[in-house]
């Protein structure tokens, strides 16, 4: 399953510093034939041109209300219980925590590093590049590389990153580049070949690239920005698990399990991007709830990957739904694998559909509290992968062999929408309003 690259905030101005301990050791590192775009380890990155565009849009936040949604009685957002913090454990008398509240602690804990970020440094805007003889550029040159990757594979985003300021739009490029070359390794040509092994090896280089010793060009991009900006590592080892788990699990027994796997290959994304978008001057969300937005639109996001790529997974024995609401609408495993579109399937994905629109609902109050640089890209990015819900639908719910994809006259009448909402600020007023 491909996971997908979102976007998520940050409180505004956070200052950075330069690493001059990358620098010192960006001379040491192997670039790469710009032709080729490839790591000395795995085929990562494919310049091909008939490559599916398999990115999208995403980030993170949690809400434990949308767990039960495709259940029997669900008539409206308001009637979808809350999914308990913990789940009872009978056969082994333990009390688990649930799948949405390790990932909102995950969310609260980079939330927390942001915030002291910003206590100890005040509104400040992200510094430029200090200008170096040499190393600087060999540096732009990775950078370009990243922005070359991101046209190729997301045009639409890459061209919203472009209203972005340099050192942003550089930073969310090198991220991207970084997570597509991690799904890379479970979704592309050499997939069957990678193990467990091989992702442990992932998971050392990316430590080192974090301790300033970069094994490649593309590695350097993203080592220079997690010195530049309070970008933890814990979320890119998150997305490694999440590789793991593709590794190991190709069935999910229910939406707890399913949520913790949007998360670790879709809302991680997020996480790593907040020290790089900003939240508006003008914004009076907490940093917590622009992240609960963002979370949502991960979830949106990965869900929706799912629903499209259903008969694409089957071909590959992988079913990427929940078991218990399968069964609960007399469905299983083989309806699926024999790729007959029935009233059954009709009513079940239209279940799931309305789950991903919820979270689609909830990620948009967040959207225009992003800072007014950053919010076209997301603009354009939710409107236009939420459409693919409707192409499912206009296509009678077939997504065994029938894929929905959003086409390009509709994509452009989306994009000046996109930039419409972009430039609404938030309201104090309105946000006043919505509190009491």
């Amino acid at each position: 399953m491909s996971v997908t690259l979102l976007w998520v905030v940050s409180s505004p101005g956070l200052e950075v510093s330069h690493s001059s301990r990358l620098l010192d050791s960006i001379r040491h590192v192997k670039f790469l034939d710009s032709s080729k775009v490839m790591s000395r380890d795995f085929g990562l990155i494919r310049a091909k041109k008939d490559k599916k565009k398999r990115w999208r849009l995403c980030s993170l936040s949690a809400d434990m209300k949308y767990a039960c949604v495709g259940q029997s009685g669900l008539e409206s957002a308001s009637n979808f219980p809350l999914l308990a913090n913990v789940l009872a454990n009978p056969a082994a008398g333990e009390v688990a925590v649930s799948s949405e509240q390790k990932v909102y602690d995950v969310v609260l804990k980079q939330a927390s590093l942001v915030k002291r970020k910003l206590s100890s440094t005040g509104e400040l805007d992200v510094k430029p590049d200090v200008t170096l003889p040499g190393n600087l550029s060999l540096l732009n040159e990775a950078y370009d590389r990243c922005g070359e990757v991101c046209a190729e594979y997301a045009k639409t985003f890459y061209l919203g990153t472009l209203l972005m300021t340099p050192e942003r739009r550089r930073a969310i490029w090198a991220i991207y580049v970084w997570c597509r070359r991690t799904d890379e390794l479970v979704d592309g040509p050499n997939a069957s070949q990678i193990t467990p092994t091989a992702l442990d090896r992932w998971e050392s280089r990316l430590e080192e690239l974090f301790q300033g010793r970069p094994f490649d060009m593309l590695d350097a991009a993203l080592s220079d920005t997690v010195a530049k900006f309070p970008v933890d590592i814990q979320p890119f080892k998150d997305m490694t698990e999440g590789m793991r788990m593709d590794l190991k699990k190709s069935r999910y027994k229910n939406f707890d399990e399913l949520y913790l796997y949007c998360y670790y290959v879709a809302g991680t994304v997020g996480l790593m991007s907040v020290p790089v978008m900003g939240i508006s001057p003008d914004s009076q969300a907490t940093t917590e709830s622009v992240y609960k937005a963002a979370l949502a639109l991960g979830i949106a996001n990965q869900l929706t990957n799912i629903l499209r790529d259903v008969g694409e997974d089957a071909s590959r024995g992988r079913v990427y739904l929940p078991q218990d609401e399968l069964a609960q609408a007399g469905l299983s495993d083989d309806d699926i694998f024999a790729g007959k579109v029935t009233d059954k399937w009709r009513n079940f994905m239209k279940s799931q559909i309305k789950r991903a629109r919820m979270f689609f609902d909830e990620a948009e109050k967040g959207v225009m509290e992003l800072n007014e640089a950053s919010r076209w890209p997301v603009w354009a990015s939710l409107l236009l992968y939420r459409q693919i819900l409707d192409e499912i639908e206009a296509n009678d719910y077939n997504n065994f062999t029938r894929r929905a994809y959003v086409s390009k006259a509709k994509k452009l009448l989306s994009l000046p929408v996109a930039y419409a909402r972009s430039m609404v600020s938030p309201s104090r007023k309105l946000y006043s309003v919505m509190k009491t």
